[in-house]
């Protein structure tokens, strides 16, 4: 039988994250939440836009995604 999961579905990537800011539950925190460094989060394939307009709409930029590990190869 032929499997229907392509290889895009096991692709997964590293977005590197800067600026994001406090959401609605912590500004109404005493305490403040530091935004200085940069995040990364590991994102599939099939979520990249998703995860793109979450890191917008809360204030971020991504500086850089890059592919999780290289594990196709021509020989596959």
């Amino acid at each position: 039988m032929i499997s229907s999961t392509s290889t895009t579905d096991n692709r997964f990537f590293i977005y590197e994250v800067s600026g994001l800011r406090q959401n609605q539950e912590t500004e109404n925190s005493s305490h403040a939440i530091r935004t200085s460094s940069n995040i990364f989060m590991q994102v599939p394939y099939n979520r990249m836009n998703e995860k793109m307009r979450t890191i917008t709409r809360l204030g971020g930029t991504i500086v850089s995604i890059r592919p999780l590990n290289n594990h196709l190869s021509a020989d596959e």
